[in-house]
């Protein structure tokens, strides 16, 4: 799996999609060429006005590089992205998903089934 990290971003949601449009989208669309494997972005985290451009972006990206896999997560804790990422890339169904992290999440996920 290849990880595109998205940096610098305005905090205004309509300036950022602009920002992640005008600058990571030609980058992801070259990088495509590059890589044969499932893509993940990884953006920084954002308040919920962010959610939808970002959600449409990466929906159009995997409807767009089928049967390649291209999901995205929002976060800034390492550990948690490499979690999402190890997740990601065995979830060989998942796609056009966008995840949100949070490092100081609830903790061991607790199973019901021996």
């Amino acid at each position: 799996m290849t990880l595109y990290r998205v940096v610098d971003l305005p905090g205004p949601a309509l300036a950022a999609s602009a920002t992640f449009h005008g600058r990571d989208l030609p980058r992801l669309i070259a990088l495509f060429s590059e890589v044969r494997d499932a893509v993940t972005v990884v953006f920084p985290p954002a308040d919920h006005t962010h959610r939808g451009w970002r959600l449409a972006a990466v929906q159009s990206l995997a409807r767009a590089r089928k049967p390649r896999r291209v999901n995205a997560v929002e976060g800034d804790d390492e550990a948690g992205i490499a979690a999402a990422a190890r997740y990601l890339d065995a979830a060989l169904g998942v796609t056009g998903q966008l995840l949100p992290l949070d490092g100081a999440g609830a903790g061991e996920v607790i199973h019901s089934a021996p």
